[in-house]
């Protein structure tokens, strides 16, 4: 009897282990998503084609996050375990980005050079807004992460640690972090 308890806690965690990735993520098969998950996203995203899935913990709660490109943008949707697109995140080329956010970093950071952009949309009640841009750049030997708004103003920025600069996942943000600048 004590041997068939060693197993199962030993089975146990194991399988807690397999399901906890360093960044917090599991990753999903496409082929093992849930059918609500993959008709939301073909539905709001025809042309797209899914690369990846995973699943997370936000707020505690189960969600999903795929990863679909269409073109040479790429966008991660996150939704819940239901189906219900709760935002999306889409890749911007650096030369697309709106002058008032391109003049916006270029002031707040002169030296800087901009490394990638993204767009930050979220859903509440089936409405759509577009909420800030997110820039990633580098600027006198250190990387921030910088949030604009639509209209050019800054909302929160982020020197990132050493170690997100060699590749790592950044941990999750609990809130905005304005900067002390």
């Amino acid at each position: 009897m004590r041997g068939i308890l060693l197993a199962v806690v030993a089975m146990a965690v194991v399988g807690f282990a397999g399901l906890r990735a360093e960044d917090g993520e599991e990753k999903v098969p496409l082929d093992k998503l849930p059918k609500a998950i993959t008709d939301a996203v073909a539905k709001r995203f025809p042309k797209a084609k899914m690369v990846s899935a995973a699943t997370e913990l936000e707020d505690k709660v189960k969600v999903y996050e795929v990863t679909i490109k269409e073109g040479e943008v790429t966008t991660d949707v996150t939704l819940t375990a239901d189906g219900v697109i709760t935002g999306f995140e889409s890749s911007v080329a650096i030369a697309d980005l709106p002058k008032v956010i391109s003049d916006a970093v270029a002031t707040k950071y002169p030296q800087g050079k901009m490394k990638s952009a993204e767009t930050v949309t979220k859903i509440k009640d089936g409405k759509e807004t577009m909420e800030y841009f997110e820039i990633i750049l580098t600027s006198e030997g250190s990387e921030y992460e910088v949030q604009v708004l639509p209209s050019g103003k800054i909302k929160a920025e982020e020197k990132k640690p050493a170690e997100e600069k060699k590749g790592e996942k950044k941990p999750e943000k609990k809130g905005d972090k304005k900067s002390d600048k």
